[in-house]
C-alpha cells in the first residue's frame, strides 16, 4: 500500500513595520491568520506564539510603486484609475462593464488575471464608491444591486465608512456599532458631537451625496483598442494594428472635426506589464499613416520600448491632446514639392518623434528692447501656420520685476525659458501679426557675441564716436564711424530712483570701420553725466 503523500503547507508569514519604538504586523498570509495572529499585534508577542514566523519588513516605496504598475495595468479596463490610500484601487467604470459581459463578469476577470498574477485580493462593484469601499474591506465583496446600498449596508461596522479610528471609537461607546444603527438617528447630536464628516460619509456610502474619484490621468479625448486571444508580440504585427486602430482614431477625430497633437500607445503584456509611448504632432494630425509613421520612428529609435515578453494581449491608442483642423480642400493642379508646408510638417514630426517634439526649435523675434534679446528659441510645433508668436516684455532680464509691458490681461501662455526667461510677474506669449523690423544685413550683424565683450575705447568727446579702440589685446584704429544709434529702456526701467544694481542705462551703438576695413558694431553704455561719469564700451558684433 502507498500512502498519498501530503501537500505542502505554506508557511506562516507575516511583513512587520516599526510604529513608535514596537514592531507590528502589519500584513500576513493564511497560515498566520489560522494560528491565531492578528494585523497590529507586535511581533514580540507573535513570536512568542509562533516561533517559527517567517517575517519580512515593510518596504513603502516598492509598495507605492507596485501598486502604481498594477492602477496602469488596470487601465486596461478604464481609463479612470484612481489610487486608493496604499493598499486600494478605484475604478469608475461607468459605461465599461458591458464590454466584459457585465459587472460581475469584469469583476471575475480582475480576479482571475491577478490571481494569476499571485495576487491576493478583494474586489466589489457598487454604485458609490463608499459602498464598494465597504463592501470589498468589510463585506461579504460580490456586485452590489443597484438601489441597494441601504441594505447592503446595514450590517458592516462604522469603520466602513471611511472615518477616523476616534469616530469609531467614539460611535462604539455609545453602542452604534454598525451602520445601519445610523439610519433612524437624529443627524443633529451625531454631528455636534462626532463632527459633519460622519454624516457626510453615510450619505456618500448611501448615494445622496455626490462623490467623485480623482483619477492618476485625465480620461482621453478619442481611443481605440483591440483585444487578442492568443497574445501576439512580433513588430509587423504591432504595427499593423496600430495603421488599424490609427484608422478607427481619425474618423473619430474627423467627426469632431479636429486633428490630434500628442498620441498615446498602450502595450498591455499578459504578465501585467504596460509598455507606453507618447508622440507629437507639430500641426493637428488626421492621417493613419502619418500616426503609423510617429510610432515607428519612436519604436526605432528606443528598442527597448518594445519587449514584448510573452506578447501583448492588449493595445490601444489614445489622443491626448487635439484642436480643432478643418477639412483639407484637394485641388488637381497642387503637387507637393521641397517647400510646400506639408512636407516640413512631416519632417518636424518625424524629428520630434525621435528627438522629443519640444527639442525641434525655431528662431523668432521678441519684443524686447535689447539686441541680444529680441530673438529666442521656440518649439517649431508651437508656431502656427499664418502668425508668429511675439512674447511680452521679460522685466526679469532687467531685475525689475513686472512692468506695464505684461499686464495681466495678455498673461495667456508662459513664456519659455529658453527664449530669454520670465519676469517676476511672468512674461507671457501673444499670437500677433508677422511684423519683423527693417532691418538690413548693413544696420546689425547678423550674428551677435552674447554677452558682449568689454574693449578699452578713447573717443574725441566723451559722447563722440571711438578713434581707436582694444578688443583682445589687440589695438584697432578707426577710420570711419556711423551713428549712433540710441537704443533707450522703457521709462521704468531707467527711472532715476531704481536701485543702482537694478537701474537699465541707454546704449549708443556705432558701426565702426578699421584701417584693413574690419567693420565692428560697438556700444557705449550709459549717458555722460546724465547716467554714468564714466561710460563703457562693449563689443556685441563683428560685420561678416
Amino acid at each position: 500500500m502507498h500512502g498519498r503523500r501530503e501537500r505542502d503547507v505554506e508557511p506562516p508569514f507575516a511583513v512587520v513595520a516599526k510604529t513608535g519604538n514596537t514592531q507590528r504586523l502589519i500584513s500576513l498570509n493564511a497560515t498566520a491568520r489560522s494560528m491565531g495572529l492578528a494585523k497590529g499585534e507586535r511581533l514580540a508577542d507573535a513570536r512568542a506564539r509562533v516561533p517559527h514566523l517567517l517575517i519580512e519588513e515593510a518596504a513603502p516605496d516598492k509598495d507605492a510603486a507596485l501598486l502604481e504598475r498594477l492602477a496602469d495595468w488596470c487601465d486596461r479596463y478604464t481609463p479612470l484609475v484612481a489610487i486608493d490610500g496604499t493598499d486600494g484601487l478605484m475604478l469608475d467604470i461607468t459605461g465599461c462593464a458591458h464590454l466584459f459581459g457585465g459587472e460581475e463578469a469584469m469583476r471575475a476577470d480582475v480576479l482571475a488575471r491577478l490571481d494569476r498574477q499571485g495576487f491576493a485580493l478583494k474586489a466589489a462593484v457598487a454604485d458609490t464608491p463608499g459602498a464598494a469601499w465597504a463592501a470589498a474591506r468589510y463585506g461579504a465583496c460580490g456586485c452590489v444591486a443597484s438601489g441597494q446600498e441601504h441594505q447592503a449596508l446595514t450590517d458592516l461596522p462604522v469603520a466602513a465608512l471611511r472615518i477616523g479610528p476616534g469616530i469609531v471609537e467614539g460611535l462604539e461607546r455609545v453602542g452604534l456599532t454598525t451602520i445601519g444603527a445610523l439610519y433612524d438617528r437624529p443627524r443633529a447630536p451625531l454631528v455636534n458631537r462626532f463632527g459633519p464628516g460622519l454624516i457626510q460619509r453615510l450619505d456618500q456610502a448611501l448615494g445622496r451625496s455626490r462623490e467623485v474619484i480623482s483619477p492618476r490621468f485625465a480620461a482621453p479625448l478619442v481611443l481605440a483598442e483591440r483585444r487578442f486571444f492568443e497574445p501576439i508580440g512580433r513588430q509587423e504585427d504591432v504595427e499593423t494594428v496600430i495603421l488599424s486602430l490609427a484608422r478607427q482614431i481619425c474618423e473619430a477625430l474627423e467627426r469632431r472635426v479636429e486633428g490630434g497633437r500628442a498620441f498615446e500607445l498602450a502595450l498591455f503584456r499578459v504578465d501585467g506589464a504596460v509598455q507606453r509611448v507618447v508622440v507629437g504632432a507639430s500641426r493637428p494630425l488626421r492621417a493613419a499613416r502619418r500616426i503609423l509613421a510617429l510610432f515607428s520612428e519612436k519604436l526605432k529609435t528606443d528598442e527597448a520600448v518594445l519587449d514584448a515578453g510573452y506578447g501583448y494581449d492588449l493595445i490601444r491608442i489614445a489622443v491626448l491632446e487635439a484642436e480643432p483642423a478643418a477639412p483639407d480642400q484637394l485641388t488637381l493642379t497642387r503637387e507637393a514639392g521641397p517647400g510646400d508646408p506639408a512636407e516640413l510638417d512631416a519632417l518636424l514630426d518625424r524629428l520630434g518623434a525621435r528627438l522629443g517634439i519640444d527639442r525641434i526649435t525655431r528662431l523668432l523675434p521678441v519684443d524686447r528692447h535689447l539686441p541680444e534679446r529680441q530673438t529666442g528659441f521656440v518649439p517649431a510645433a508651437h508656431v502656427k501656420e499664418q502668425s508668429l508668436s511675439w512674447a511680452g516684455f521679460g522685466c526679469a532680464d532687467l531685475g525689475l520685476g513686472s512692468g506695464p509691458a505684461c499686464p495681466a490681461d495678455r498673461r495667456d501662455t508662459p513664456f519659455p525659458e529658453e527664449a530669454g526667461g520670465t519676469c517676476a510677474a511672468g512674461a507671457y506669449w501673444q499670437e500677433l501679426p508677422l511684423e519683423i523690423p527693417d532691418h538690413t544685413p548693413l544696420d546689425r550683424p547678423v550674428r551677435l557675441i552674447d554677452p558682449a565683450e568689454p574693449v578699452e575705447a578713447v573717443a574725441m568727446v566723451p559722447e563722440g564716436p571711438p578713434l581707436r579702440f582694444r578688443w583682445r589685446r589687440v589695438l584697432y584704429r578707426v577710420m570711419r564711424s556711423e551713428g549712433p544709434e540710441r537704443i533707450a529702456p522703457p521709462w521704468w526701467a531707467g527711472a532715476p530712483d531704481a536701485q543702482p544694481e537694478r537701474r537699465a542705462v541707454t546704449r549708443d551703438y556705432f558701426r565702426i570701420e578699421d584701417e584693413e576695413g574690419r567693420r565692428f558694431w560697438l556700444y557705449r553704455e550709459g549717458l555722460y553725466e546724465r547716467e554714468t561719469a564714466t561710460p563703457r564700451w562693449f563689443l556685441q558684433g563683428i560685420f561678416a
